[in-house]
């Protein structure tokens, strides 16, 4: 099965190719794509520069800066993804050939096709939902009274409010905004997708385990089968350590870039006195929210479910009637089953639930201090 045609998968997995962030390299993909919005990235940059040395407001200082911030992190993740190709096309590979392989499974084909479905709508409602985010930003400009661009951009000797330079610069922020949706979204639906996955393989261990007494009359079977298991436990724990090893450090930078901005935003939107600012700044929180959310959620479902592994061991493998090398090996299934299979923020903090309900709390602990300070 190809990669493309893997059904979990495959929404991501096609824009990265027609994108050419997959496979073979086409330069032209990258002209038209990445490369020009790593140049406005960079024009941001200066431009944020230019705003805080001129002694601009605080309301343009935060809106540029979340922007800049935002496109900073989705040309990271492509630079990631490009430096990587590799590692993400054989992770690719290995998700499809184990999807095949689940799919001949009558036990779990129907959780499996069950989680597919979530799988491909969650991915095409984050592009949707992206598309129409990244809409707003680019036709908030139109309804603002100051007649900005969509993205404040720097260019040295370069005035963008004069005619034409501002209606070309218009014109291209908004063909880029498309691309860099494109840049941004997949990533964020690609790990969901993966720990979705993840979720079916932990399934299908537990109904492995749930069926070994039924091997119980036969020792040698028995023994077999336990070893599928146990191998197939090392299997998904390799899994979630590879998924862990392409995510934790773009995920670190999620972490304290996103915290920042979502403080800032709220002090933002807790002084703005313009309904279409604000409504602009809503959705720019409820994206941030979204996104965190989605990720954090999905982490913390990988690691509930891992932790129950061990449940399907002791209450349903009748594993204390077996023989002595079949109890060996099961008391060492359950040992690491008991330690959770998780996904960490820089290999440092566990991404539960939990944690993103502390990013929270500190995002708004800051932004009361802030809103004290201001006041």
């Amino acid at each position: 099965m190809q990669i493309e045609d893997c059904p979990i998968i495959g929404v991501n997995v096609r824009v990265w190719l027609f994108w050419a962030y997959l496979r073979e390299r086409k330069w032209l993909s990258y002209l038209l794509g990445c490369i020009p919005v790593t140049v406005l990235n960079v024009f941001q940059f200066m431009n944020l520069f230019h705003i805080i040395l001129s002694g601009g407001t605080m309301n343009k200082i935060i809106i540029d800066g979340y922007f800049t911030v935002l496109y900073f992190n989705l040309v990271l993740r492509t630079t990631f993804l490009l430096t990587n190709r590799s590692k993400f096309e054989q992770f690719f590979e290995e998700i499809a050939a184990e999807y095949a392989k689940l799919e001949k499974r009558n036990d779990i084909r129907l959780l499996l096709e069950q989680l597919t479905r979530r799988a491909r709508i969650l991915s095409k409602s984050n592009l949707w939902l992206g598309a129409f985010i990244s809409a707003c930003f680019v036709t908030y400009p139109l309804f603002s009274p100051d007649s900005g661009l969509p993205y404040g951009v720097y260019v040295p000797g370069v005035n963008m409010q004069s005619s034409p330079t501002y209606e070309i610069v218009f014109v291209l922020q908004v063909y880029l905004t498309f691309p860099a949706c494109c840049m941004y979204i997949p990533f964020t639906s690609f790990y969901c997708t993966c720990t979705l996955f993840g979720l079916v393989r932990i399934a299908a261990l537990k109904e492995s385990l749930e069926r070994l007494h039924q091997f119980s009359s036969e020792p040698k079977t028995l023994l077999a089968k336990v070893k599928e298991c146990l191998q197939y436990h090392k299997e998904i724990i390799k899994y979630i350590r590879d998924l862990n090893e392409l995510v934790t450090f773009i995920f670190l930078l999620e972490l304290l870039s996103f915290g920042m901005m979502l403080c800032a935003l709220l002090f933002l939107l807790s002084t703005s006195n313009q309904l279409a600012q604000m409504v602009m700044i809503g959705s720019y929180i409820f994206m941030i929210l979204s996104q965190m959310y989605a990720l954090y959620w999905h982490s913390n479902e990988v690691l509930e479910q891992s932790l129950k592994i061990a449940d399907s061991l002791y209450y349903n493998g009748n594993w204390l009637k077996f023989s002595t090398p079949v109890k060996k090996l099961m008391i060492l299934m359950i040992a690491r089953a008991q330690r959770p299979l998780v996904i960490k923020v820089g290999n440092v903090y566990p991404m539960t639930l939990e944690m993103f309900q502390k990013l929270i709390n500190a995002s708004y602990s800051y932004f009361t201090l802030l809103r004290r300070v201001y006041n």
